[in-house]
C-alpha cells in the first residue's frame, strides 16, 4: 500500500490542475478575461502559501545558492507555464492546445533519461504508446482540420509543454532545511513576480479582484492550481522521480475534460470516452508492470 502513497500524490496534484482550465471558462462567462482569472489564481496563492508559512513556521530559513536557484527555476516555469499556455488559446482550438501541452510526458521521460544518462524502461515506453494514442483520442482531435492553424499557436504550445515537464524535473530536486509548506511559499512568490510583469497585476487595485467578485474564481484557482499541487509535488516527486510523475501527471487530461463535460454541459463522443481509457492505461501500467517485477524479484 505504501508503495502507491506518492503515486497517488501526483495523481491527486496534477487532477487539480485538470480542474483548472473549467474555473477559467466560467470566470469568463462572469465576464472576466482569462488574463484576470490566471493573475488572480497567483495573487491568491501566494496569499495562501503566506498565511500557511506564517501558521507553520516560526523562523525563515536559510537558502543556499543551489537552494535558491532550484526554487526560483521552479517558480518561474510555473507561471510560464501558465502564461504560455493562456497565449496558446489565441491560436488553437482548446482541444489541440491540450494535446500540444500533454506533449510533457514524453519531453518529461525524455528529459529524465538524458539527466540520469539512461534509457526508457520497457514499462515507461509502452505507458507512452498508451498516452500518445489516448490523448489524440480525447481531445477530439481526430475529424479536425489543422491546416489553417498559425505557427505561432504550434510554437507556444510546444514551449508550454516544454516548461511544465521542465518543472517537474526541477520540482524533483531537494532543497536542504526548507519545509514542503516553506518551498511553495517561495515558489509561489517568484511565480506571483513573473505573473505580475506579464499580464494583469492592476487586478490587485482596480477592484476587479474583490470589487468585481473576481476573488471566488481567484481563491478555487489558487487553492487547486499553487497550494494543492505543489505541495504534493514537492513530496511525492522526488520520492517516484521525474520520468513516472511526468507519466502519472497525464491525469489532468481526464479530469479536465470530464469536469468541462459536468460544469459546462460539453458533449464527449465515444472515442473520447476510449481516449481517456487509454490514458488510465498508460498511467498505471509503469507502477503495476514494477510493483509485478519487484514480486518476482522477491
Amino acid at each position: 500500500m505504501k508503495n502507491f502513497i506518492f503515486p497517488l500524490m501526483i495523481v491527486i496534484a496534477s487532477s487539480s490542475y485538470g480542474i483548472l482550465s473549467t474555473i477559467v471558462k466560467v470566470a469568463m462567462q462572469h465576464g472576466f478575461t482569462s488574463a484576470e482569472a490566471i493573475t488572480s489564481q497567483y495573487v491568491f496563492g501566494f496569499a495562501l502559501a503566506l498565511l500557511l508559512f506564517i501558521a507553520t513556521q516560526r523562523t525563515i530559513p536559510k537558502l543556499n545558492k543551489s537552494g535558491a536557484i532550484t526554487l526560483a527555476l521552479a517558480g518561474a516555469l510555473t507561471a510560464t507555464t501558465g502564461i504560455v499556455y493562456g497565449q496558446s488559446l489565441n491560436y488553437l482550438p482548446a482541444s489541440l492546445a491540450v494535446v500540444l501541452l500533454f506533449q510533457f510526458t514524453w519531453i518529461g521521460l525524455f528529459i529524465d533519461c538524458a539527466l540520469k544518462k539512461r534509457l526508457p524502461s520497457r514499462p515507461e515506453a509502452i505507458s507512452l504508446v498508451f498516452l500518445f494514442a489516448g490523448t489524440i483520442l480525447a481531445a477530439g482531435i481526430v475529424d479536425v482540420d489543422l491546416s489553417a492553424i498559425a505557427w505561432q499557436g504550434w510554437v507556444l504550445g510546444l514551449i508550454s509543454a516544454v516548461s511544465f515537464a521542465l518543472f517537474i524535473q526541477i520540482n524533483s530536486r531537494q532543497v536542504e532545511g526548507v519545509s514542503m509548506i516553506g518551498r511553495t511559499f517561495f515558489i509561489s512568490i517568484v511565480a506571483l513576480l513573473v505573473i505580475s510583469i506579464a499580464l494583469t497585476p492592476e487586478i490587485i487595485w482596480n477592484g476587479q479582484l474583490f470589487g468585481a467578485g473576481l476573488w471566488k474564481f481567484g481563491l478555487a484557482l489558487g487553492t487547486f492550481g499553487i497550494i494543492l499541487p505543489i505541495l504534493l509535488f514537492s513530496i511525492a516527486i522526488p520520492k517516484v522521480g521525474g520520468g513516472l510523475a511526468s507519466i502519472l501527471s497525464a491525469m489532468e487530461l481526464p479530469v479536465a475534460i470530464l469536469v468541462s463535460m459536468i460544469v459546462l454541459k460539453e458533449e464527449l463522443s465515444p472515442l473520447q470516452f476510449v481516449g481517456i481509457a487509454l490514458v488510465l492505461i498508460g498511467m498505471v501500467l509503469p507502477s503495476y508492470l514494477s510493483m509485478r517485477q519487484g514480486q518476482k524479484v522477491q
